[in-house]
């Protein structure tokens, strides 16, 4: 089997999926902007050949990568990326050079689309907010007003993670939006009514070919990742060591109904806060939006934490065998994230946290600068087995430093480069 994987060098832990398919006998050849000099040994090690491109948003420069990789080494089987925002990249790559293994492009755009999402939350029976593209004035205002008034929220119909998305809670608002929406170029909005959230639920699991799970996860986040990045908090967020029968559920519908075939997926359900005529009771899930890829960032390493499992060695088993052959080992934990950001002056030191928290620590490191809007710029993930544990370890790593703090103390608390 040949594999193409793009971008294979970011994030950083990403060299994995390339290690786990040479493992189960593939041929792995990565196409990346970053300089085959600078990628790590790790990486090298991982892929059979890698080809340098000046961007891979030039798509000509990766379209002729992909062609001298065919010409080398024979038809390509796969081309992945794992990364949402190269989705639509792979499938034009996987249309071109007939590669049928994987969605194509219109396909990837049905998915990614916030707006196309929801008549297929409707053929699954998945309950979802009311949703209208942004058009005119006069039909935002008449779909708040058929929602029950404001507040409303309104985000990208194509994005990734928080960006771009905001609360609009009054018709000024809602005005700026629609005037932004209407200047030539701009990227399409939708509005949907508000959904009061005690938090966010997501469904994570490795899809076979034939659309059974053969791994899931559940993880925790918090009611809005937009206000996390827009107020710069602090984010904390955790694997599960099990899964609501009920998220389960619905995720196994929402599988179904998207058509999902091999592919690690993420979908994020609110949980209500109250009950909500035509969505359900407080404590019931209410769909969000379906990722077609892992979680970001490092939450595939947390997940390997929570389980005591490899998913980038089950997904890699997926794809070569249409199978998993790792045997569980039925040791599950808690896998929490916390962050901390650069502007804030915190409580504890970073020696404090490892003196405190090191035998539980799994990973702790500074963020990528392209993720530390969301992210932080220094995490800290620990595996723990209680509810009380995880939130003491939360607590531990963010709180804040009280008034009258030293600036002595405040620097050695949030320098975390002996890290």
């Amino acid at each position: 089997m040949n594999f193409v994987f793009i971008s294979p060098q970011f994030p950083e832990t990403y060299w994995l999926w390339c290690d786990r398919l040479r493992s189960c006998g593939a041929s792995v050849y990565g196409i990346g902007d970053t300089p085959a000099e600078a990628i790590s040994p790790e990486l090298h090690r991982a892929l059979d050949e890698y080809v340098h491109v000046d961007s891979l948003e030039n798509y000509d420069r990766v379209f002729r990568a992909v062609a001298y990789l065919s010409w080398k080494h024979g038809h390509m089987d796969w081309i992945e990326s794992m990364n949402e925002h190269w989705l639509p990249l792979d499938a034009r790559l996987r249309d071109d050079f007939h590669v049928t293994t994987g969605a194509s492009l219109a396909t990837i755009d049905q998915w990614q689309s916030k707006a196309q999402m929801k008549p297929l939350y409707a053929a699954g029976n998945v309950p979802t907010a009311r949703q209208v593209r942004v058009g005119s004035l006069d039909d935002a205002r008449r779909a708040v007003w058929e929602w029950g008034g404001f507040p409303a929220f309104a985000k990208p119909e194509y994005g990734v993670g928080a960006g771009g998305a905001m609360r609009i809670d009054n018709d000024d608002q809602l005005r700026d939006l629609v005037g932004r929406c209407s200047w030539q170029g701009a990227a399409p909005y939708v509005l949907e009514e508000f959904v009061p959230a005690s938090g966010i639920a997501a469904y994570d699991a490795i899809i076979d070919p034939w659309g059974k799970p053969v791994f899931e996860n559940q993880e925790e986040f918090p009611p809005s990742m937009s206000d996390v990045a827009r107020q710069g908090l602090d984010l904390s967020y955790y694997c599960c060591p099990g899964i609501d029968p009920r998220l389960r559920d619905l995720g196994h519908a929402a599988v179904h109904a998207f058509g999902i075939r091999a592919r690690f997926v993420h979908l994020e359900f609110f949980r209500l806060a109250e009950d909500r005529e035509g969505l359900g009771h407080a404590g019931d899930y209410v769909g969000l939006e379906v990722n077609c890829r892992p979680t970001g960032g490092y939450t595939p390493d947390m997940m390997n934490f929570a389980h005591s499992t490899d998913v980038y060695r089950i997904w890699a088993e997926m794809v070569c065998f249409g199978e998993r052959r790792l045997h569980d080992a039925h040791d599950n934990w808690f896998a929490v994230y916390a962050s901390r950001r650069d502007n804030h002056t915190y409580a504890h030191s970073h020696r404090e946290i490892l003196a405190r928290w090191g035998g539980s620590i799994m990973m702790e490191r500074r963020v990528p600068g392209v993720l530390s809007d969301d992210m932080g710029n220094h995490m800290y993930v620990a595996r723990v087995r209680t509810e009380e544990e995880r939130e003491e370890f939360i607590s531990f790593v963010q709180e804040r430093a009280p008034e009258g703090f030293s600036e002595a103390d405040a620097a050695e608390n949030n320098d975390t480069q002996e890290g």
